[in-house]
Order: C-alpha cells, then structure tokens, then sequence
C-alpha cells in the first residue's frame, strides 16, 4: 500500500481515473514494476513499458454517442497515458485539447501552401523523436511558417481551435522538450533562417529564430567576431531553440549566459500577438525586461521568431591545453590557479574523468589519446582568449609551469595549431556520441557546488557497482557538471537506482537538477526539487497569463498537476468511469 501511496502523490493529476475507489479489483492487483517504480491497475494488470521509442501503453477513452461528433472538443477525446524513461514519469493527454481535422489541414494549407503542411510518414517520424531517442510523439501534422506573421496566424487559429502545438527548432534537446508527448501540432521554425542585419561597431546581430548556430558563428567570424554561445550540437541546433532553452555551453565561463547577451527578441503569443521586443540598445530601463520571460521558458510562454544577440570581438590569440590530473581535488586547486594566473584570457575550463576518455577512445573514430603512454584519472582542457600572443602564451606557460611545480598537473600538451586545437576540443565535444554509441545512457545536467562536484559521481558508482558505468564531464568552471550512467541497454532496475536519489543529492546539497538542458518532459515534475512551492506556482501563474488554454508545449517544465486537475474535475463531471477487462472508459453524458 505503501508502494501505490509514493506513486499516487506523484500522480495527483490523473487521480479520477486511478483512484482505488473506481477500481474495484485494486486490492486483489498485481504489482507490476516500470521505470523503478510500483504501479498497482485492474486486473488483468499490464507491464506498462517506459515509453522509449517502440514502447508505448495507452489507456484510451471513448464516448457512447447517438449523434454526431460535431466541433465540440470534448465529444473527440481520445485519453491516454504514457509511461517516459524517467521514473514515474506518466503523462496524460489532456482531454479538452482538439485533434487535427480536414477543415484544419485546409485552413493551414491557406497560409502555408502545400509545401508548409507536412504529413509525410517518414519525416513525421524524424521530428516526433527526439536526438537521444527516448521519447517519440505521434503528431500527424508539421507546419513550416516562413514569417512572423504565419507563426502568429498559426497560434491564433490553434488557440481558437484549443489545438495543441511544439515549438521545434534543430531538435538537439536532451530532455524531450522539443519533441510532442502526443499528437501536439509540430511548428518547425528551420525555414526562417535569414539574417537581417549586424553592426560592425556594435557587433549586434538580429537574426531569424532558425538559424543554426553554426552558421551564425561562420557569418561572425567573417566579420571578425563570434557568438557567445558555442556547444558540440551547433551544426543542427538553431538560435531560437538556444534561446528558448537559455542554452549554457563552451563559453559561459567568458561571456556569461544569454540573459546576459540577448538584447531583444519577437516573440508570438499563444492568442497570435507578435510582441516586439527586438530592441538593439544595450540599456533600456523603461519597465519590465519582458525578454528574460521567454529565455530558458522552452516555447511554453510564446515562440521565438527573431532575436538580437550582442556579439563580442574576434581575438587573434587563442591558446588550447590539455592536461592530465591524478585526482579531482587538484582539478579545483588548478581552476583556482587558472582564474588567478590568466585572469582575463580564461575562456574555457572543460573536465572530464577517466570514464569519458575511455568511452571517447573506444568509440570514437580518429580520436587519439594525448598521453598515448598512459591513462590518467582526470583531464581537464584549458582555453585563452585574448589580443596579444607573446602576452598571452607568456601568462599560459607560467601558469603551466607553476602547476607542474605544485603537482597539480601529471602531464599536459599544449596546442601548436588549429588541428591540434581542433583535436583537443572533438576529445570534450565527442563524449555525449561517444556515449551514444556505447548503448543506453541516463543523462543529467546538474548545477553542483564545485567542490562537492565528484562526490555524487563517487556515490552513484558505489550504488550501482557493476551493472553500469558512471562517467562524468562537464563545465568545470561554472559548476555544470553532466553526469552519465552508461549501459548496454535501458533497465529498469538501474533508473530505480539513479531516480529519485540523483534529484534528492542535489537538493541537499543546494543545486539546481538543471543547469542548461532545461526541463522539458523529463524533469517538469522533478522542479521542486530545487525551486520553492510558491515559486512553482509564481510560474504556473505567468503561463496561465500568458497561455490561458495551455496549448504552448503541454507537459513541459512545470508539472502537468498544476494545469490538467480543474480540467479532469470538469471532465469526469461530465460523465463516469466505467472498466472493462483491463481498460478504463470515461463515459460522457
């Protein structure tokens, strides 16, 4: 009992349709186990799989009707419960929102054109799965808008149709917020792409929302400049997702993050207002700096449409290391050495421990071991930044020599070119394929206090001992750590192991369960873990304003219960449940 209770409180939201008292046969229920934790259902009772891909259990609800359908949204619900590869992570399609119809497809197809409404099975597939592919969608329907104006002719007609829609940039994410967790209407913004204008004095750059960042940092470079962002997925990812995940990356450390370099931004609203915030002023303290709402809110606050980035100066003197350490403990003594020695060159600090570089080796085509001779425990990889080469590699080599001298470093080479250069940074940016390769992999993206970083590496080793390989990298110098178990296959047993435990650690230890992949479906019911109740429900308040009929990336960063228990009151106001054999009915009057 204990069991279905710790489940339940996770479950509020789709209490009616759970609760004992509508189940007749729950004491007499199996126990059955997914995703590490105990669901207790109706006889026959079934294995509810995680929904990985092919995995998928839908509970569906029909309704007895002597008339029509009609347009009443109610009259076409079709519930259903998924079960995502993070422990207990049970969605419930709402039930008031609408299903694609053939007066929809022509109403889109009016402001699209043909090309701009994508029904094709196989690109349908692509886009309903996301990149680590653990979670898959069912959408029917993309559309491709070209402009601002489609986008806000799109939502407008979405909100009056209460049609669920995705925001979808390059689909890079990693926690499943790009991807529909039903049959939500894909927005891919891919085809507004162009760039409308840049300021060589100011280095401001305003562009489209679909851009991919690595064009971006191309067109920059150019012009002698370069974007404040760079992460290993730039050649798919796109500005408007990276801003709408208020994505971290390589060169947080320098140039802070994009609340930090965004100026302004288009946004449209849920009802289909353009609001025009795009400014280009580095100062403006005229009321509310509406633009921080929709960095990092994944599409579920308005849908990017263009932005304005600040973007710094090209140097001419880059400097790349990569160095060896024997324990974690003199990775923190040489951050410490690095911000007091080269100061204001220091772009980049990256570590990865001897988990990750042996993934890397193994998996990796072209990749070679810097120190061929041996393995190390830990290595951490160093970038300078700055105007003057002599002045630079002067601070860099005494730097190096210091920390040879302190035993801070057990070996270390230092860039000679841009191959070399290059080879380094594929070592740190190749781990997250490297781990795809090596078959399952659980992913976190934490915000730890630097010195307590590796403790929680340490313990998940010890707690799941041989059935996994836990391997940590990550942004040494702002304290994102990113940690891996890596499996030969999906198991439950082992998520048992990592979930809760992960989010409880970091919790206790003051950290955020997200430091730059953002929530999406993986983490929305993890947010307590690290932001107040009251905080929770400030959020919940700003969506509701902003998105009153919630249509804006459904079951995303905040918990679906905060949304969908008003709506489920109402909905089994209007009928009951019945049960026949193993499947639930919500019968409407």
């Amino acid at each position: 009992m204990e069991d279905w209770k710790s489940t339940y409180r996770l479950l509020t939201y789709c209490k009616h349709f759970f609760h004992r008292r509508l189940n007749p046969n729950f004491h007499n229920s199996k126990p059955f186990c997914t995703s590490g934790s105990r669901y207790h259902c109706s006889q026959p009772s079934q294995l509810v799989k995680p929904y990985i891909c092919n995995y998928q259990q839908e509970f569906q609800t029909f309704k007895h009707l002597p008339v029509s359908l009609g347009t009443n949204p109610w009259n076409r619900c079709r519930s259903q419960y998924r079960c995502f590869a993070s422990q207990a992570s049970i969605i419930q399609r709402r039930p008031d929102f609408s299903t694609i119809s053939s007066e929809d497809l022509s109403y889109f197809k009016n402001i699209l054109g043909e090309r701009g409404v994508v029904q094709d099975e196989e690109t349908l597939d692509a886009v309903n799965t996301d990149w680590m592919r653990k979670y898959k969608g069912t959408s029917k329907l993309m559309l491709q808008p070209r402009t601002a104006e489609e986008v806000s002719q799109i939502l407008k007609y979405c909100n009056s149709r209460c049609l669920a829609v995705v925001p979808q940039g390059g689909n890079t994410g990693l926690v499943g917020g790009s991807v529909p967790a039903f049959d939500e209407v894909i927005v891919s913004i891919s085809h507004m792409n162009k760039f409308i204008s840049f300021d060589k004095v100011s280095g401001i750059l305003v562009c489209e929302a679909g851009c991919i960042l690595e064009n971006l940092i191309a067109f920059l470079d150019n012009q002698g400049f370069v974007m404040p962002l760079d992460l290993g997925a730039k050649g798919s990812c796109q500005i408007g997702g990276n801003v709408s995940t208020n994505a971290g990356g390589l060169r947080l450390l320098r140039y802070g993050s994009l609340h930090g370099s965004v100026l302004g931004l288009e946004v449209v609203l849920a009802n289909g207002t353009v609001l025009d915030m795009l400014g280009t002023l580095r100062k403006d303290n005229t009321g509310y700096d509406l633009k921080h709402l929709f960095i990092g809110s994944e599409g579920s606050l308005g849908i990017v449409t263009k932005v304005s980035i600040l973007t710094p100066p090209k140097l001419s003197s880059v400097n790349v290391c990569f160095l060896a350490c024997k324990d974690y403990a003199s990775c923190l003594k040489l951050l410490l050495e690095a911000k007091r020695k080269l100061g204001e060159i220091l772009s980049a600090f990256e570590f990865l421990d001897h988990g990750a570089m042996d993934l890397v080796l193994k998996h990796l085509e072209g990749v070679r071991n810097p120190f061929p001779s041996s393995m190390h425990n830990f290595y951490v990889l160093i970038e300078t930044t700055g105007s003057s080469e002599s002045y630079d590699r002067e601070k860099l080599d005494a730097f190096l020599l210091h920390s040879m001298e302190n035993d801070l470093i057990s070996d270390g080479v230092v860039a000679q070119d841009i191959t070399q250069a290059s080879s380094c940074w594929h070592i740190r940016e190749g781990i997250p394929e490297a781990l795809m390769k090596a078959g399952g992999v659980y992913k976190y993206d934490l915000s730890i206090p630097v010195e307590k970083m590796y403790d929680l590496v340490e313990e998940m080793g010890v707690r799941l001992g041989a059935s996994a390989k836990v391997v940590a990298y990550g942004h040494l110098g702002d304290g994102n750590l990113h940690l891996n178990i890596s499996t030969p296959q999906y198991d439950d047993n082992i998520l048992s192991q990592i979930e809760p435990f992960v989010y409880e650690w970091t919790s206790k230890h003051k950290g955020s369960i997200s430091a730059e992949h953002g929530l999406g479906l993986m983490k929305a019911n993890k947010i307590h873990y690290t932001k107040s109740p009251e905080t929770v429900q400030l959020m919940a308040n700003i969506k509701k304003l902003l998105d009153p009929n919630g249509i804006l990336n459904p079951y995303k960063v905040l918990p679906p219960s905060l949304f969908t228990e008003s709506d489920l009151k109402e909905f089994t106001a209007k009928g009951r449940v019945e049960q026949t054999g193993s499947t639930l009915y919500i019968v409407l009057q």
